[in-house]
C-alpha cells in the first residue's frame, strides 16, 4: 500500500475534537471514489512535471526565477481587495466555510503539539504563519486563539485592509502583517512552528515552488496545512459554473480549472518538499443549513495536513 492510500484509508480525525455537528457522515476513506469523480489525465507525475515546466517558462520572462507569484491571480484579488470583510460579498464563500477550516486546524494542531483542543486558547506558544492571509479572515481566528500569528500577502491592500481590521481589536492587533512572499521570508531566515496556507496554492504560478517554500518555513517536525480545490468533474461543476457563473458566490475567472490539483499530487508535491501527509478532508456544503462540513468527500475541497520530516 502506497503513501497516499495509507493517507486516504485512515480515519481522518478524532471525533472526541471535533463537535459531532462539523460532519455530514463519517466513512473510511477511497481512492477510488476520487478518481471516479475526475476525468481522465496523465500520471500525477506527469501533471507535476507540466506546471513545473509551465512555471520555469514563466519564470524566464520575470525578475525572479524563485518566486511563485501570477501576477493575473493578484490583480484578481488587488481588484475585490476592499470586500474582505463583507460576509456578503465576493469572499462569502470563505466566510462561511471558516468555522469548519478553524475546527480542522484546532484538531490537527493540537493532536501534532500535544495542546488541549478544549482549552479557549489552545496555541498558546505557538508562532503560526498565514501564507497569503488576505483580509485576514484566518490570521485573527488563530490570533485569538492564542497563537503569535504572522500574516503575508504578495497583494499590498489586502495586508493594509487586514491592518486596519485586525487594530479594531486589542487581541489580533498583535498580528504581524507582510506585504511580502514566502520565498522573501525563506531568505530572511524566518521559521515557524506551523504554516498554513488555505485557498492559495491554485493561485500560484508554481506549485511546487511555493511548496518549497512553506517547507523551509516549517521547522523540523513542525506542521504544515494547505487547502485547495480538487481537479475533478465535480469541482468544475460546483466551484466554477455554480459558484461564480450560477450562483455568482464569487467573481466570474475567479478559478482556472487546470490550475487545480488533486490531492494525489499535491501529497507528491509535499513529499518532494519534505512534508508527509499525515491527514486529509473534505468540506462539503450544505445547501439547507447554509453551512460547510467537515467530511470524507475530497472530490472538490479540501484541506490537507502534514508534518516537516527532522
Amino acid at each position: 500500500m502506497n503513501q497516499m492510500q495509507r493517507i486516504l484509508s485512515a480515519r481522518r480525525l478524532s471525533h472526541s475534537l471535533i463537535p459531532q455537528s462539523c460532519f455530514l457522515h463519517r466513512r473510511w476513506f477511497s481512492t477510488s471514489e476520487t478518481d471516479a469523480s475526475s476525468p481522465p489525465l496523465s500520471s500525477p507525475h506527469q501533471k507535476i512535471q507540466t506546471l513545473e515546466d509551465k512555471a520555469s517558462n514563466k519564470s524566464r520572462s520575470t525578475a525572479s526565477a524563485t518566486s511563485s507569484l501570477n501576477e493575473q491571480e493578484l490583480a484578481k484579488f488587488s481588484a475585490i481587495a476592499d470586500t474582505w470583510w463583507h460576509s456578503e460579498g465576493p469572499f462569502k464563500p470563505l466566510h462561511l466555510m471558516n468555522p469548519t477550516r478553524l475546527a480542522f486546524i484546532r484538531s490537527t494542531l493540537c493532536r501534532h503539539f500535544s495542546k488541549d483542543p478544549s482549552s479557549a486558547r489552545p496555541f498558546e506558544g505557538l508562532r503560526l504563519i498565514d501564507v497569503g492571509c488576505g483580509g485576514g479572515l484566518l490570521s485573527e481566528p488563530l490570533a485569538r486563539m492564542g497563537a503569535t500569528v504572522t500574516g503575508i500577502d504578495a497583494v499590498d491592500k489586502n495586508v493594509k485592509i487586514a491592518r486596519l481590521h485586525a487594530d479594531m481589536d486589542p487581541v489580533t492587533s498583535t498580528i504581524e502583517y507582510q506585504c511580502t512572499t514566502a520565498e522573501k521570508l525563506v531568505d530572511d531566515g524566518r521559521t515557524f512552528d506551523a504554516v498554513l496556507a488555505l485557498e492559495v496554492i491554485e493561485h500560484v504560478a508554481n506549485p511546487a515552488e511555493f511548496c518549497k517554500s512553506l517547507s523551509a518555513l516549517t521547522i523540523p517536525n513542525g506542521a504544515t496545512v494547505l487547502s485547495t480545490i480538487n481537479r475533478s468533474m465535480r469541482a468544475y461543476a460546483s466551484a466554477i459554473v455554480a459558484a461564480e457563473y450560477i450562483l455568482q458566490w464569487l467573481p466570474k475567472g475567479t478559478h482556472e480549472w487546470s490550475s487545480f490539483l488533486t490531492p494525489e499530487e499535491l501529497t507528491m508535491i509535499l513529499q518532494r518538499a519534505s512534508v508527509d501527509v499525515k491527514e486529509m478532508a473534505g468540506f462539503v456544503y450544505n445547501p439547507i443549513t447554509g453551512r460547510w462540513l467537515l467530511s470524507d468527500d475530497i472530490s472538490v475541497n479540501f484541506i490537507a495536513y502534514g508534518t516537516k520530516k527532522e
